[in-house]
């Protein structure tokens, strides 16, 4: 399996509903280094998974749709806690639909909270 991966970030704020979340019940903020990595079994007739450049651009604009919000005040988050696995989740979804994912077998995109925690989420295609 090959696989490439680009990387971006994004800063947000949000808050969540659960006594799980102890003082992150309130709102707060988040940046997070957002890495999307791309897998295909062969490489296309260039000899590549996914064009870097093209990558990485819809990476960007993805994240800008995000990027120095509140997401408590997102009509597309009502009613979702916007934990770092779920953020990843819509991150994935939303760079496959704006990418042409041709040969590829999935995407995976990882949200590093901080150096040391981060989660992820890899969608097939």
């Amino acid at each position: 399996m090959f696989r490439v991966t680009v990387r971006d970030h994004i800063m947000i704020a949000h808050s969540f509903r659960g006594e799980v979340f102890g003082p992150a019940q309130r709102l707060h903020g988040a940046t997070y280094v957002v890495d999307a990595t791309f897998a295909a079994p062969d490489l296309d007739a260039d000899g590549i998974v996914v064009d870097i450049g093209l990558a990485s651009e819809r990476l960007h604009k993805v994240l800008a749709d995000l990027n120095y919000r509140n997401l408590d005040d997102e009509e597309s988050f009502a009613g979702m806690n916007t934990s770092t696995e779920a953020l990843a989740k819509v991150v994935a979804d939303r760079l496959a639909d704006r990418l042409d994912t041709g040969h590829l077998t999935s995407i995976t995109v990882t949200l590093h909270e901080s150096h040391i925690a981060w989660a992820s989420y890899e969608r097939q295609l």
